[in-house]
């Protein structure tokens, strides 16, 4: 008698067989195969035109200078050479720069999120006094704006004008990231809370316990748009830190140099400037703008591939409903 190993074998090949029998192959018809290439080309010239410019700049950082100013870098590097890194650790304020963008983003993006989370797990109770007024007079915000004037009015006379803070406080409620938070916990089941708090658990407990650990796909979610907001901001940098240069962020940082060197360009092509040190500065500004714009965009593509795994679950499932 087969043992139930060889039974198993047995029926799995008897299975396989009348597959292999009855299966239909499916051919694919001449409409399918033109879709497929117009499909593929299309997604592969869109991914290109995606890529292509971090490519053209990164390409631009390791080629030599002379090929760089002479534009015949397109689409590979020339002169290979890494001079153009090294040069920019002689630019004396990209350190701080950069210790202040960090800094800005771990910071302002770790109270964003715990405040988010905090906030959307409140407005999903009925016990919270006044519960859809507070949800309302958040959301509306997200319409209403009073313009930069007024923004910079209010800053000034909350005394954030030159502060690290200033980075940070108004970053804190962000009511799209509330409003994907919310929809995000009622969608989980309301039992796991009605046990909770059968064992006398609070509220502060449940959320602590329950719904923070539970919501982490919503909340990595809202982390890298806290995380690539606060990397990528420099109006609040160049409107509120003209006064304390110790504070500019990498983006103002390389604002402030393309600016310069279209100042300097200016001026050379007006005739204002025509000297070989002037040249030779501009020459310059343009190979340490594409370097530090490198530079500025390595770390947030870093983070991403290890947020992308919660990024498409938490979008998902957090905006399903409103």
């Amino acid at each position: 008698m087969a043992t139930d190993k060889e039974q198993a074998k047995l029926e799995e090949k008897l299975e396989r067989e009348y597959e292999k029998k009855h299966k239909k192959k499916f051919k694919l018809t001449f409409g399918d195969i033109i879709f497929n290439i117009f499909n593929y080309g299309f997604f592969a010239i869109f991914t290109f035109s995606c890529i292509f410019p971090f490519y053209y700049i990164f390409i631009n950082t390791i080629s030599s200078r002379d090929a760089v100013i002479g534009g015949r870098v397109t689409l590979w590097p020339v002169g290979f050479n890494i001079q153009n890194y090294l040069d920019i650790l002689n630019v004396g304020t990209i350190f701080q720069a950069f210790g202040v963008t960090f800094a800005r983003t771990l910071i302002g993006t770790a109270l964003m999120v715990a405040a988010t989370g905090l906030i959307g797990y409140l407005v999903t109770k009925d016990e919270m006094w006044n519960r859809k007024l507070w949800y309302r007079f958040i959301v509306i915000t997200m319409y209403f704006n009073a313009g930069i004037i007024p923004w910079y009015m209010n800053m000034s006379m909350l005394g954030l004008t030159g502060k690290f803070a200033a980075y940070i406080i108004p970053g804190i409620v962000a009511p799209y990231n509330i409003i994907l938070v919310k929809t995000y916990i009622e969608s989980i089941p309301a039992e796991l809370e009605e046990s909770a708090f059968m064992d006398g658990a609070g509220f502060f407990t449940v959320f602590r316990k329950i719904i923070w650990p539970l919501s982490k796909p919503i909340l990595a979610t809202i982390a890298i748009f806290g995380a690539v907001g606060h990397w990528n901001s420099f109006t609040d940098s160049l409107m509120l830190m003209q006064e304390s240069p110790e504070l500019f962020t990498v983006q103002h940082l390389l604002y402030n140099y393309l600016n310069a060197g279209s100042n300097l360009a200016g001026m050379m092509n007006s005739g204002t400037s025509s000297n070989t040190g002037a040249l030779e500065t501009l020459l310059n500004a343009k190979v340490i703008k594409y370097t530090v714009s490198m530079v500025t965009i390595i770390p947030i593509l870093l983070v991403y591939p290890f947020m992308q795994r919660y990024f498409e679950k938490g979008i998902m499932l957090g905006a399903v409903k409103g």
